[in-house]
């Protein structure tokens, strides 16, 4: 089904709602946001939410903005230029990412475990953890992380210990993707457990 420019307008706005504002919620609103016809109209990049609605479906907008807002690390700073210029790479990269997620998952996993024992890879006592680091060293994808959190829950205890900046805006965008991803948790741990008893 094709989306009006109005309603691209729409998803672009909630989505970036759902990513900085830790109290909206892209599924539960629907997607909806409080735009206006008339706002809209105003708006000099008008055109680009007209060609992208010409090009996708409903679904396709919505996961090219999802990998968008995804991809960046400063999602209340995203702003359209910037979509415009690199959207569809980013997009392309992320399709690539999702449809490959289980051999990158075994491949990230098996490199960290491979350097760090289990126990020590969610250890928060000196400060950030293993999996963190190597999560912001881009040696780890946000969706290999999700899939530990699936598995670990691993989450509510950062938040306990580590009061930063930089993991309150991982942890924020842990839990604003998750709901976006669907995972089947028994795959992933089983790939765990035969890492682990290699």
């Amino acid at each position: 089904m094709k989306v009006t420019p109005f309603e691209t307008y729409q998803t672009y706005l909630s989505m970036k709602s759902h990513f900085t504002n830790p109290k909206y919620d892209f599924i539960k609103y629907g997607g909806k946001s409080r735009a206006t016809i008339s706002s809209f109209n105003k708006r000099k990049d008008k055109y680009w939410f007209e060609k992208t609605s010409r090009k996708y479906s409903d679904e396709e907008v919505l996961n090219f903005l999802l990998a968008n807002f995804v991809n960046t690390n400063t999602p209340q700073n995203l702003w359209i230029g910037e979509i415009i210029n690199s959207g569809e790479r980013t997009y392309a990269e992320w399709m690539r990412r999702k449809q490959s997620m289980t051999y990158i998952f075994k491949e990230q996993t098996e490199k960290l475990l491979s350097e760090n024992d289990l126990s020590k890879v969610f250890n928060c006592s000196k400060g950030h953890p293993p999996l963190l680091k190597k999560y912001l060293g881009g040696e780890i994808s946000l969706e290999t992380l999700i899939i530990l959190e699936k598995v670990f829950s691993f989450v509510k205890n950062f938040d306990k210990n580590l009061k930063d900046p930089v993991w309150e805006t991982v942890s924020l965008k842990i839990k604003k993707y998750i709901p976006f991803l669907n995972i089947n948790v028994f795959q992933y741990k089983k790939i765990l457990r035969d890492l682990i008893n290699e």
